[in-house]
Protein backbone atom coordinates (compact mmCIF):
# COMPACT_ATOMS: atom_id res chain seq x y z
CA UNK A 1 0.00 0.00 0.00
CA UNK A 2 1.32 3.39 -0.94
CA UNK A 3 2.19 5.84 1.61
CA UNK A 4 -0.69 8.19 0.35
CA UNK A 5 -3.37 5.66 0.66
CA UNK A 6 -1.95 4.39 4.34
CA UNK A 7 -2.57 7.71 5.60
CA UNK A 8 -5.61 8.06 3.68
CA UNK A 9 -6.61 4.75 5.53
CA UNK A 10 -5.08 6.06 9.09
CA UNK A 11 -7.57 9.35 8.33
CA UNK A 12 -10.35 7.53 7.67
CA UNK A 13 -10.19 5.26 10.86
CA UNK A 14 -9.29 7.63 12.99
CA UNK A 15 -12.96 10.13 11.40
CA UNK A 16 -14.57 6.81 12.34
CA UNK A 17 -13.48 6.47 16.17
CA UNK A 18 -14.35 10.36 16.57
CA UNK A 19 -17.82 9.43 15.20
CA UNK A 20 -17.93 6.67 17.41
CA UNK A 21 -17.45 8.22 20.64
CA UNK A 22 -19.04 11.06 19.94
CA UNK A 23 -22.41 9.52 19.17
CA UNK A 24 -23.33 5.80 19.68
CA UNK A 25 -20.28 4.84 21.59
CA UNK A 26 -20.40 7.72 23.93
CA UNK A 27 -23.72 6.70 25.54
CA UNK A 28 -22.58 2.75 25.86
CA UNK A 29 -18.99 3.75 27.67
CA UNK A 30 -20.38 6.23 29.57
CA UNK A 31 -22.79 4.28 31.16
CA UNK A 32 -20.00 1.67 31.85
CA UNK A 33 -17.71 4.32 33.45
CA UNK A 34 -20.47 5.06 35.80
CA UNK A 35 -22.79 3.44 38.37
CA UNK A 36 -25.63 2.94 36.51
CA UNK A 37 -27.29 0.17 36.39
CA UNK A 38 -28.60 0.02 32.88
CA UNK A 39 -25.85 -2.13 31.98
CA UNK A 40 -25.41 -6.09 30.43
CA UNK A 41 -22.97 -8.36 32.45
CA UNK A 42 -20.19 -7.86 29.97
CA UNK A 43 -20.44 -4.43 30.50
CA UNK A 44 -20.30 -4.51 34.37
CA UNK A 45 -17.30 -7.09 33.74
CA UNK A 46 -15.43 -4.15 31.65
CA UNK A 47 -15.88 -1.53 34.43
CA UNK A 48 -14.96 -3.80 36.95
CA UNK A 49 -11.95 -4.74 34.91
CA UNK A 50 -11.31 -0.97 33.80
CA UNK A 51 -11.50 -0.05 37.51
CA UNK A 52 -9.18 -2.40 38.97
CA UNK A 53 -6.38 -0.20 36.10
CA UNK A 54 -7.45 2.69 37.34
CA UNK A 55 -6.46 1.24 40.83
CA UNK A 56 -3.24 0.06 40.17
CA UNK A 57 -2.06 3.56 38.13
CA UNK A 58 -2.85 5.19 41.17
CA UNK A 59 -1.59 3.19 43.36
CA UNK A 60 1.97 3.20 41.60
CA UNK A 61 1.74 7.27 41.51
CA UNK A 62 1.35 7.27 45.67
CA UNK A 63 4.32 5.79 45.75
CA UNK A 64 5.75 9.77 44.31
CA UNK A 65 6.86 11.72 47.05
CA UNK A 66 6.15 15.28 45.67
CA UNK A 67 2.38 14.71 43.48
CA UNK A 68 1.48 18.40 43.64
CA UNK A 69 4.76 19.16 41.68
CA UNK A 70 4.32 16.57 39.05
CA UNK A 71 2.45 17.30 35.73
CA UNK A 72 0.07 14.78 34.19
CA UNK A 73 -0.74 13.97 30.65
CA UNK A 74 -3.90 11.94 30.43
CA UNK A 75 -4.10 10.76 26.47
CA UNK A 76 -7.30 9.18 26.19
CA UNK A 77 -9.13 10.95 29.33
CA UNK A 78 -12.68 9.06 28.00
CA UNK A 79 -14.99 10.56 31.51
CA UNK A 80 -11.77 11.07 33.62
CA UNK A 81 -11.55 7.50 35.34
CA UNK A 82 -8.55 8.55 36.31
CA UNK A 83 -7.90 12.33 35.52
CA UNK A 84 -10.43 13.38 38.44
CA UNK A 85 -9.15 11.02 41.27
CA UNK A 86 -5.26 11.74 40.00
CA UNK A 87 -7.00 15.81 40.85
CA UNK A 88 -8.42 14.59 44.17
CA UNK A 89 -5.23 13.21 45.32
CA UNK A 90 -3.24 16.47 44.55
CA UNK A 91 -1.79 16.04 41.25
CA UNK A 92 0.44 19.34 40.26
CA UNK A 93 -1.13 19.85 37.03
CA UNK A 94 -3.12 17.16 34.49
CA UNK A 95 -3.38 17.66 30.86
CA UNK A 96 -6.91 15.56 30.09
CA UNK A 97 -6.76 14.63 26.41
CA UNK A 98 -9.78 13.11 23.97
CA UNK A 99 -10.60 12.56 20.76
CA UNK A 100 -14.53 12.67 21.27
CA UNK A 101 -15.52 16.30 22.63
CA UNK A 102 -18.56 14.81 24.33
CA UNK A 103 -16.09 12.71 26.53
CA UNK A 104 -14.33 15.96 27.68
CA UNK A 105 -17.77 17.78 28.84
CA UNK A 106 -19.02 14.67 30.11
CA UNK A 107 -15.23 14.57 32.29
CA UNK A 108 -16.14 18.28 33.48
CA UNK A 109 -19.77 17.72 34.92
CA UNK A 110 -18.83 15.02 36.64
CA UNK A 111 -15.81 16.95 37.92
CA UNK A 112 -18.38 19.44 38.92
CA UNK A 113 -20.92 17.03 40.81
CA UNK A 114 -17.54 15.48 42.77
CA UNK A 115 -16.45 19.34 43.64
CA UNK A 116 -13.24 18.85 42.21
CA UNK A 117 -11.28 22.00 40.91
CA UNK A 118 -10.92 21.53 37.71
CA UNK A 119 -8.67 25.02 36.98
CA UNK A 120 -5.00 22.31 37.41
CA UNK A 121 -6.62 20.38 34.35
CA UNK A 122 -6.44 21.72 30.87
CA UNK A 123 -8.91 19.87 29.01
CA UNK A 124 -7.62 19.25 25.13
CA UNK A 125 -9.81 17.45 22.08
CA UNK A 126 -6.93 15.73 20.40
CA UNK A 127 -6.00 12.56 18.99
CA UNK A 128 -3.08 10.96 20.05
CA UNK A 129 -0.96 11.16 17.23
CA UNK A 130 -1.70 15.48 17.37
CA UNK A 131 -0.91 15.66 21.36
CA UNK A 132 2.37 17.97 22.02
CA UNK A 133 4.02 19.55 25.06
CA UNK A 134 6.47 18.31 27.79
CA UNK A 135 5.07 16.26 30.90
CA UNK A 136 6.58 14.53 34.04
CA UNK A 137 4.31 12.05 33.91
CA UNK A 138 2.36 10.71 30.57
CA UNK A 139 -0.60 7.96 31.01
CA UNK A 140 -2.68 6.18 28.21
CA UNK A 141 -5.49 3.33 29.25
CA UNK A 142 -7.14 1.38 27.37
CA UNK A 143 -6.66 3.23 24.17
CA UNK A 144 -4.66 0.98 21.78
CA UNK A 145 -7.34 -0.83 21.68
CA UNK A 146 -7.96 0.89 18.58
CA UNK A 147 -4.64 0.62 17.29
CA UNK A 148 -2.99 -2.37 15.41
CA UNK A 149 0.36 -3.34 16.27
CA UNK A 150 2.46 -1.11 14.52
CA UNK A 151 0.31 2.09 15.36
CA UNK A 152 0.46 1.04 18.52
CA UNK A 153 4.39 0.91 18.59
CA UNK A 154 4.66 4.21 16.86
CA UNK A 155 2.04 5.76 19.41
CA UNK A 156 4.57 4.55 22.42
CA UNK A 157 7.21 6.09 20.50
CA UNK A 158 5.16 9.31 20.78
CA UNK A 159 3.80 9.36 24.18
CA UNK A 160 7.48 8.66 25.01
CA UNK A 161 8.95 11.92 23.13
CA UNK A 162 6.23 13.96 25.65
CA UNK A 163 7.20 12.93 29.05
CA UNK A 164 10.16 13.49 30.75
CA UNK A 165 10.51 10.53 33.37
CA UNK A 166 7.26 8.34 33.20
CA UNK A 167 4.89 6.60 30.78
CA UNK A 168 2.14 4.08 32.05
CA UNK A 169 0.23 2.34 28.88
CA UNK A 170 -2.63 -0.12 29.22
CA UNK A 171 -3.67 -2.69 25.80
CA UNK A 172 -5.32 -6.04 25.08
CA UNK A 173 -3.08 -8.35 25.38
CA UNK A 174 -2.28 -10.62 22.59
CA UNK A 175 -2.92 -14.54 23.37
CA UNK A 176 -4.53 -17.79 21.80
CA UNK A 177 -7.62 -17.15 23.68
CA UNK A 178 -8.29 -13.56 22.77
CA UNK A 179 -7.88 -14.01 19.56
CA UNK A 180 -10.29 -16.80 19.52
CA UNK A 181 -12.27 -15.01 21.22
CA UNK A 182 -12.73 -12.04 18.97
CA UNK A 183 -13.23 -14.34 15.88
CA UNK A 184 -16.39 -15.65 17.46
CA UNK A 185 -17.36 -12.17 18.12
CA UNK A 186 -16.56 -10.78 14.33
CA UNK A 187 -19.23 -13.81 13.49
CA UNK A 188 -22.18 -12.08 15.49
CA UNK A 189 -21.39 -8.30 14.56
CA UNK A 190 -23.68 -5.91 16.31
CA UNK A 191 -24.02 -2.25 17.23
CA UNK A 192 -21.51 -2.28 20.10
CA UNK A 193 -18.70 -3.62 17.84
CA UNK A 194 -19.03 -0.52 15.45
CA UNK A 195 -15.03 -0.30 15.88
CA UNK A 196 -12.04 -2.64 15.53
CA UNK A 197 -10.35 -4.17 18.80
CA UNK A 198 -6.92 -4.71 18.76
CA UNK A 199 -5.09 -7.02 20.80
CA UNK A 200 -1.41 -6.35 20.83
CA UNK A 201 2.04 -8.51 21.52
CA UNK A 202 3.44 -7.17 24.83
CA UNK A 203 7.13 -7.00 23.66
CA UNK A 204 6.27 -5.23 20.46
CA UNK A 205 5.04 -2.75 22.98
CA UNK A 206 8.49 -2.64 25.28
CA UNK A 207 10.41 -2.74 22.19
CA UNK A 208 9.11 0.35 21.41
CA UNK A 209 9.33 2.28 24.82
CA UNK A 210 13.19 0.92 24.88
CA UNK A 211 14.15 2.04 21.90
CA UNK A 212 13.32 6.05 23.34
CA UNK A 213 15.55 4.92 26.22
CA UNK A 214 12.32 3.89 28.53
CA UNK A 215 12.51 0.97 30.79
CA UNK A 216 9.89 -1.28 32.64
CA UNK A 217 9.48 -0.36 36.08
CA UNK A 218 5.86 -1.99 36.85
CA UNK A 219 3.65 -5.09 35.19
CA UNK A 220 0.64 -6.23 35.82
CA UNK A 221 -1.82 -8.51 34.13
CA UNK A 222 -5.76 -7.38 35.07
CA UNK A 223 -8.31 -9.90 34.09
CA UNK A 224 -12.39 -10.01 34.65
CA UNK A 225 -14.74 -11.31 32.30
CA UNK A 226 -14.46 -10.08 28.95
CA UNK A 227 -11.79 -7.86 29.93
CA UNK A 228 -7.94 -8.33 29.56
CA UNK A 229 -5.43 -5.22 29.95
CA UNK A 230 -1.83 -5.83 30.64
CA UNK A 231 0.03 -2.75 32.48
CA UNK A 232 2.63 -1.43 32.21
CA UNK A 233 4.67 1.59 33.77
CA UNK A 234 8.16 2.72 32.05
CA UNK A 235 10.35 4.94 33.74
CA UNK A 236 13.40 6.78 31.62
CA UNK A 237 16.50 5.05 32.37
CA UNK A 238 19.12 7.08 34.05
Amino acid sequence: MSTKNLKRLKEAEKAEVAKYFNEMGFDRWNRIYSESKDINKVQQNIRVGHQKTVDDVLSWLEESENLSEISFCDAGCGVGSLSLPLAAMGAGSICASDISQAMIEETKRRANQMEIDIEKITFIKSDLESLTGSFNTVICLDVFIHYPQNAAEEMVRHLCSLTEERLIVSFAPYTLYLAILKKIGQLFPGPSKTTRAYTLREQGIINAANECGFIVKHKKLNTAPFYFSKLIEFKKAS
